[in-house]
């Protein structure tokens, strides 16, 4: 029985809830007080709610997120019709901004803004003392990070075998991109490196291998950064995995030196681009030096092993198709194994909003708050780039067509514009964005290659056939029957098993491929 209980509904089960952790570990005299409770927006409502009942709190404190919002609404609802008496304590950066016109707010007793680490603490023991906050809003002050207890020995034995495990070496962001929460955030704030490494230690002796670091600027602070690297390159071992977000035109020689030690297959850097059109990046106080980030990019992909994840956003203000095709061409001439391809979202408390009147951005008023339209994109171009990223993700960034899908720009054509037109005519064919399986997303992809591609149906089979082996499968489908024979089957059956997805982009795409990119 737990008199507070601390929950959220997370994404996806294995995504660890790393917020309630740190919650939980500064509560002090009251953390044997408390338990955590981690669900999924899967799950139904109603069942949470019991779960959350069972041990009958007097606190529940909600992690609210945009991708939870509204379950969470529905939680909180179910909570207090049931449990008057219960104190609801909402936190997280959904809540944390425009609190006037929220009816999960409405609906709870209170709500802590900010980094709550410390005031959860606070504001828990003030309730179970018998007094209450004076305030329904109550903002945290920012929390000095060498005064926190760490979180990392809440991360369980099933955690550890089963959830991605989150680290973090800093908080805060030195730029003021409109678009992003980090935009408000204070100075950038670093955790005492000793601590941190100590921590590191303990995790990996208890048998983590992949750690997703969540700071905002990895290589913001090169003597953490090379500190970091230097620790995780003395402990090389199988199954090492490392995720890091990087600031994309900031690699200077010595922190590349050590970047390049690392084996293929152990550092992913997510690398925001979000736009090459210098103008843009005035419209959303963004700054990057796109010719460092250019050659940072050759020199990852070239000289490093490391796995490339680069970000691209639709419907930023000023930037319309033609400008955002270049941009998409530009980048998939650098390398990365990964573009995702995202579209912009309208974040509460973002400066964004200045650009709504002057750039007509229409968003949706519904979680996750994505552009509908703005002055340069209507509402139908805006859905034929939401299947242009979701159609991508299954063909270019899955591994699982690296041989093939260059066949579309192989006679020097645009490949955003060569996709554009795939993607369109995927979903006239196929109807649908979601739930193609594998088999039938290859054979769609022959027939459209085998049709407009200048290339022989054979050498489209034969390409298509690479890319089906890659995924671990070694019985040819039946439209590639004729273009096969028994003894490559044979073959294919005696390689095995699927890698996973990133294992797949470990080989570059065909060099002669990407030259038609360049």
């Amino acid at each position: 029985m737990a008199e507070i209980v601390i929950a959220t509904l997370n994404a996806k089960y294995i995504h660890a809830a790393f917020g309630l952790r740190y919650l939980l570990a500064n509560l002090g005299d009251l953390r044997p007080r408390a338990a955590l409770a981690e669900f999924d927006i899967q799950q139904k409502p109603i069942e949470i709610v019991e779960s959350l009942l069972a041990s009958q709190p007097r606190i529940v404190g909600l992690g609210v997120y945009i991708w939870n919002v509204t379950p969470t609404t529905e939680v909180v609802a179910l909570l207090k019709r049931l449990r008057p008496d219960l104190t609801v304590i909402l936190g997280g950066p959904e809540v944390s901004f425009e609190t006037d016109q929220q009816e999960i707010i409405r609906l709870a007793d209170y709500v802590i803004t900010g980094e709550a680490d410390l005031q959860f603490a606070v504001v828990c023991s003030q309730i179970l003392g018998g007094g209450r906050p004076s305030a329904k809003v109550i903002p945290s002050e920012i929390p000095d990070l060498a005064q926190l207890a760490l979180p990392y020995d809440l991360y369980s034995e099933n955690d550890i075998a089963h959830r991605v495990i989150y680290v973090e070496a800093s908080r805060g962001c030195p730029f003021t991109c409109e678009f992003c929460l980090s935009s408000l955030d204070v100075p950038v704030r670093q955790f005492p490196l000793p601590l941190l490494l100590s921590a590191l230690q303990k995790l990996i002796d208890s048998g983590v291998r992949q750690f997703k670091f969540v700071d905002r600027t990895f290589n913001l602070n090169l003597q953490t950064s090379r500190a970091l690297l230097a620790f995780f390159l003395e402990r090389l071992r199988p199954g090492l995995f490392l995720h890091f977000e990087m600031i994309p035109d900031r690699l200077p020689d010595g922190l590349r030196e050590l970047i390049a030690k690392f084996p293929p297959g152990v550092l992913q850097f997510e690398v925001g681009i979000q736009t090459f059109n210098e103008e843009v990046s005035r419209n959303i106080s963004r700054r990057q030096d796109y010719s460092r980030l250019s050659d940072n990019f050759r020199f990852l992909r070239g000289q490093t092993g490391v796995h490339v994840h680069a970000d691209l956003i639709v419907g930023l203000p000023g930037e319309g198709m033609e400008s955002f095709a270049a941009g998409f061409d530009r980048l998939l001439a650098l390398r990365p194994q990964e573009i995702q391809v995202g579209i912009l979202k309208r974040l509460r408390g973002t400066p964004i909003v200045r650009h709504d009147a002057a750039w007509e951005m229409v968003y949706s008023p519904h979680p996750p708050y994505e552009i509908l339209r703005n002055k340069t994109i209507d509402f139908i171009a805006m859905q034929r780039f939401r299947r242009f990223a979701r159609y991508w993700d299954l063909l270019g960034n899955s591994g699982n067509f690296v041989e093939s899908l260059p066949l579309l720009w192989a006679g020097g054509a645009s490949p955003f514009w060569s996709f554009m037109a795939l993607a369109d005519w995927l979903y006239a064919e196929a109807g649908r964005q979601h739930s193609i399986a594998l088999n039938y997303l290859a054979e769609l992809l022959f027939r459209y290659l085998a049709e407009s591609s200048v290339l022989p149906r054979e050498a489209v089979a034969q390409a298509i056939w690479s890319d089906y082996q890659r995924c671990g499968r070694h019985e040819a489908p039946l439209f590639l029957r004729e273009f096969v024979s028994h003894e490559e089957t044979r073959a294919a059956r005696a390689r095995g098993l699927a890698p996973k997805r990133q294992a797949r982009h470990l080989a570059s795409l065909p060099s002669a491929a990407l030259d038609n990119c360049k």
